[in-house]
């Protein structure tokens, strides 16, 4: 038992001490992906910012139409730039090959992104991006060294300088530093939806079966009562 305790407790140390690809300690996310309007920014921005590299291709777009509460016509209006049939995949347009040898690496699939990485480990890597004129993109990561990835959110978020463990502005964004952790939130709830769509279902009905639940064990006990009643 003590050799288990002792396992287990190892497993533990060693997760917490590799939390991120880098060794540093992850933000936390607070992701909600029972807030819908939250689900639709987020599908906003990975249509705008990460479709162009990175392919869903577990997630048709009837399917995210359907559980964030838009219509077939809206989607194909506003977040639809790489297929004009409702019912396919979020793929890309660029060819595996083009994309290796422009980043040196293929761009991965993030339907399951989510899922493999974890929240918290996303929303710190979306927001760990700052300056270093010796990389190729001019950008490198503090939750991922030498990223290969460039810093596509930039517009919003603005450029950084690193400092250790702290970051100082160096050209500002369209929004200001809490606006794009909720952004970047959004974003992340919504990598986090396509992981796993069942778990809005689950969300739904789960209020419902844990009511039916209470309401069985106060007839259960109504029961018990009346049959034990009479015995002394």
């Amino acid at each position: 038992m003590v050799k288990i305790i002792s396992y287990l407790g190892l497993i533990v140390w060693a997760q917490l001490s590799m939390s991120a690809e880098g060794g540093t300690k992850l933000m936390q996310a607070n992701v909600d992906i029972a807030n819908t309007v939250s689900l639709q920014n987020g599908a906003k921005l990975f249509i705008n910012y990460c479709v162009s590299c990175h392919s869903a291709e577990y997630m048709r777009y009837n399917r995210m139409a359907k559980d964030l509460g838009l219509s077939d016509d809206m989607v194909k209006k506003n977040l639809m730039f790489a297929s004009d049939k409702i019912g396919d995949t979020m793929t890309i347009a660029m060819r595996p090959d083009d994309a290796e040898q422009w980043f040196g690496v293929r761009p991965p699939d993030l339907s399951v992104i989510a899922r493999s990485k974890g929240v918290d480990y996303l929303y710190s890597f979306l927001n760990g991006f700052y300056v270093d004129s010796s990389r190729p993109t001019g950008v490198n990561n503090h939750y991922y060294p030498n990223t290969a990835m460039p810093h596509v959110l930039w517009e919003l978020q603005g450029f950084r300088d690193n400092h250790g463990d702290a970051y100082q502005t160096s050209s500002d964004g369209e929004m200001t530093p809490v606006q794009y952790q909720q952004a970047t939130r959004d974003l992340v709830a919504f990598l986090d939806y396509v992981g796993e769509p069942a778990k809005l279902v689950r969300y739904k009905i789960g209020f419902w079966v844990i009511a039916f639940l209470l309401v069985l064990f106060l007839v259960a006990c109504m029961v018990k009562k009346e049959y034990w009643k009479d015995v002394h």
